[in-house]
């Protein structure tokens, strides 16, 4: 599409964003469901499938495109950008990339239209940003995989209607080799979803725990080459990481936008508590982790569509945008004093909805180990 065309996307998912489901953030929070005439306005805008190709009823973003979207959807609740972002993300792109033609025909089209839910099982009880402890085992049993395993903090996983499955194939494999990966349908036997997740933030993204117990699914459910499954995971889920960076720049817009706001009006001793100059310490912080976000995110996404950096980068946007936003909720919180605290308040709410973004697609932790691994081979360091 050309520059006009996506300014109209974007200023129409503005529109959205502000105008409808900023003010049913409580609604949201309350009944832990985005209702029924938001996803129907969501399907309607196409953005189930966004990031999904245009022959299969996508829009087929660019990265920067996307980066520019997910600043817009995280203005408000996470819980919004959740419906559709496994569709758009991690489970939609795994299908785009490396499915056969019969897959993507088959799925593609209903994700992009909202009229299926994706959903990608990778994460276990043993088996987090580590594929080494992956449980779940795939055999081959004629025409036929057997899946056995559990996934747990699966996203979307009670709306899903299929999973992007990743299990062992291989026994005498280690790590991330002998890991395939697989298209099964929610309505497949054996497959069985387990209760809403009680999280500390984040109400209305469903995740759930997902087990498959003798699950059958035809040879032709293999995505991809046998064996090559956690590398495709890995492609993905660098995609997924820079999304997250822009989600946060927009989150930290908002509680700065919501701190500004409260410091400008509320008063303490007849003045505005913005006359404080530690106010204004915090709020000056607060801005420039927001300029600097975006400028990041914005450049390492021109870079990925460039193919210069398709991994330390989106690793680096992920470490310094989840951390700063962090600490501008933390700020926000500090601000609105105690007022702050209460679950009326916004900014109580972000900062608990921030907290999950260092944790999820690859820790803090995790992204450091990625950029220092990354600029040492580059360096010409051997692997130990």
């Amino acid at each position: 599409m050309d520059a006009e065309d996506f300014r109209q996307i974007r200023d129409a998912v503005r529109q959205l964003v502000r105008e409808s489901v900023v003010p049913r953030e409580e609604q949201i929070e309350d009944e832990d469901r985005i209702p029924d005439d938001l996803r129907a306005q969501i399907a309607e805008m196409g953005l189930f499938g966004y990031a999904l190709p245009e022959e299969y009823g996508g829009l087929g973003v660019t990265m920067r495109e996307d980066v520019a979207l997910a600043m817009e959807f995280g203005y408000t609740t996470p819980a919004f950008r959740s419906l559709f972002g496994t569709n758009n993300g991690i489970s939609g792109q795994v299908i785009a990339k490396f499915g056969t033609d019969q897959q993507k025909e088959k799925y593609l089209p209903g994700l992009a239209a909202g009229d299926l839910i994706g959903s990608f099982a990778l994460t276990e009880a043993e088996a987090g940003s580590d594929p080494a402890g992956l449980r779940t085992t795939a055999r081959r049993d004629g025409d036929e995989w057997v899946i056995n395993g559990t996934k747990r903090y699966i996203t979307n996983a009670p709306l899903a209607d299929l999973f992007v499955v990743f299990a062992r194939s291989n026994p005498d494999e280690k790590g991330g080799r002998g890991i395939s990966s697989f298209v099964v349908e929610t309505s497949t036997p054996g497959v069985t979803v387990g209760p809403k997740d009680a999280k500390m933030g984040q109400s209305g993204a469903w995740t759930a725990e997902v087990f498959f117990d003798d699950v059958r699914v035809p040879a032709d459910a293999l995505i991809g080459e046998e064996g090559r499954g956690y590398a495709k995971a890995l492609t993905v889920l660098s995609r997924g990481r820079l999304h997250i960076a822009a989600l946060c720049v927009g989150m930290a817009e908002r509680v700065l936008d919501e701190s500004v706001a409260y410091a400008a009006t509320a008063k303490q001793g007849g003045a505005p508590i913005g006359r404080f100059q530690l106010v204004q310490g915090l709020l000056a912080d607060m801005h420039t982790g927001v300029v600097a976000g975006r400028a990041m995110v914005r450049e390492v996404a021109e870079r990925y569509d460039n193919g210069e950096d398709m991994s330390i980068g989106p690793s680096s946007a992920k470490l310094f945008c989840t951390e700063m936003v962090g600490k501008a909720t933390d700020s926000a919180v500090q601000i609105h004093g105690g007022m702050g605290y209460l679950r009326t308040t916004p900014v109580e709410r972000f900062y608990r909805d921030a907290r999950l973004f260092r944790l999820y697609e690859g820790t803090s932790e995790v992204q450091r180990v990625i950029i220092g691994g990354g600029l040492l081979r580059e360096a010409g360091m051997q692997r130990g």
